[in-house]
């Protein structure tokens, strides 16, 4: 009888915010998990009810050095993605993203893994066109303060594409719009997590600019399902993964004041340099590739955020 193979998974920075929901959505699938992560904006405690689990492995290691292991899939998550967290050290970041994706490249044509490199929404820059398809070619400025991620992210889907084609290693690229859910550090930056602390705390919302820019947020289920998805198709052009339902900045912060502390004040502050002033994506090819779209909506997926963050903050 055919002995069962059960895949071996490597997930670079498995222990942070979608790294960690991607650890649960395997080990719930009877796969085994490699979670690699330096703790840069990883945490233990994300990952804490798989450890000492037969199926689980945990590795503190730095992606920007090679590592040699065995396994059948690479879902390289490891980058700082916040804002914040990402022009701490952009040296660091922009080596995370080139060095990172070169190594677990390496690795997978070693051992003949499939890579999946998670992109981003910020590839495209200051998007010139709404909503942002795959197609769109980008509007990014390389010397600016957030080039370390956006073009880091570039360069690292360059590696994937030449490593396709001169080594025909198997890639997959998700490209991620604003995504937030329980784990999110109330510390990053992100507009979700912000306003949650906030109106939380009793402090005023901080609106930066007049609150007219526009994002999309997908709840973390959703995404962590498309992903799930596109690694399981013989895919390999990049693929937006996020909810194409638009909402101003300011309407966000009613929302959720209106859920945590309706008399909360809204304070105004400069827009940061390169902010982006829409973001929102065209989602055509996860439904028609992946049979993929977002179905938890931003009100629900608000409640479960703001309970998480009452339970841990």
């Amino acid at each position: 009888m055919a002995r069962f193979h059960r895949l071996r998974n490597l997930v670079t920075g498995g222990a942070g915010f979608l790294g960690s929901h991607l650890v649960d959505k395997l080990m719930e699938r009877g796969e085994e998990v490699i979670c690699l992560d330096n703790y840069s904006t990883g945490r233990k405690e994300n990952i804490s009810k798989w450890i000492g689990h037969k199926r689980f492995e945990l590795i503190r290691h730095d992606v920007t050095l090679p590592i040699q292991l065995e396994i059948d899939r690479i879902w390289h998550l490891a980058c700082p993605a916040s804002p914040i967290h990402y022009q701490f050290n952009p040296i660091k970041t922009a080596k995370t993203s080139f060095l990172g994706t070169y190594n677990m490249l390496g690795l997978a044509r070693r051992v003949e893994a499939k890579l999946l490199l998670a992109s981003t929404s910020e590839i495209y820059g200051n998007p010139a066109v709404n909503p942002q398809a795959e197609s769109y070619k980008g509007s990014v400025n390389p010397i600016g303060i957030r080039a370390c991620y956006n073009e880091g992210k570039r360069i690292a889907e360059t590696l994937c594409f030449d490593y396709k084609r001169m080594h025909a290693t198997e890639i997959a690229i998700i490209r991620i719009f604003n995504t937030y859910g329980p784990r999110m550090l109330p510390n990053d930056g992100r507009v979700i997590s912000n306003f949650i602390v906030q109106a939380l705390k009793g402090e005023p919302i901080t609106i930066f600019g007049d609150g007219n820019q526009t994002r999309s947020f997908c709840y973390v289920e959703d995404l962590i399902n498309g992903m799930v998805k596109l690694m399981d198709k013989k895919y390999s052009l990049p693929v937006n993964i996020g909810n194409p339902e638009e909402i101003s900045i300011l309407n966000l912060s009613k929302l959720i004041t209106k859920k945590i502390n309706p008399n909360i004040n809204l304070i105004h502050k400069e827009l940061p340099d390169e902010d982006p002033l829409q973001r929102r994506p065209e989602i055509k090819i996860a439904k028609q590739e992946l049979g993929w779209e977002p179905t938890i909506s931003l009100e629900k997926g608000l409640d479960t955020t703001i309970e998480w963050f009452k339970a841990n903050l």
